[in-house]
């Protein structure tokens, strides 16, 4: 694959990304307050329940109905991107949005051995 067509490529996932997971109802669950740590760990952070308390790496921070849901609009809004991958206005915006919104995020990698089929 030339590097045009690679450059597209990662160009084209950050979009997919962007706008199909990350501007989601995901941003909801993300805009909650993130608590402190003394340690950097979390250890040192319990949820407190009238059943006790939980310690924060054991705490489920995404319900099933909000991880369904989620689910559901990444599907989606990537089935609608695939869909209009050659309407050229929507590929423009996205790729204006893109440029804006996501300029400081790390460029893409190829995960080559992510999906291989093996099964570990």
């Amino acid at each position: 694959m030339d590097s045009t067509a690679t450059e597209i490529l990662k160009f084209n996932a950050v979009g997919m990304a962007l706008l199909c997971v990350r501007n989601t109802c995901i941003e909801d669950v993300h805009s909650g307050v993130v608590p402190d740590t003394a340690t950097g760990d979390f250890s040192d952070v319990k949820v407190v329940t009238p059943y006790g308390k939980i310690p924060w790496q054991e705490v489920s921070r995404i319900t099933n109905d909000e991880m369904r849901a989620f689910m559901k609009q990444v599907v989606d809004r990537l089935y609608t991107v695939l869909l209009r991958s050659d309407d050229l206005a929507f590929m423009e915006r996205m790729m204006l949005y893109t440029k804006r919104a996501a300029r400081n995020w790390d460029e893409p990698n190829n995960l080559t051995d992510w999906f291989t089929g093996k099964w570990t």
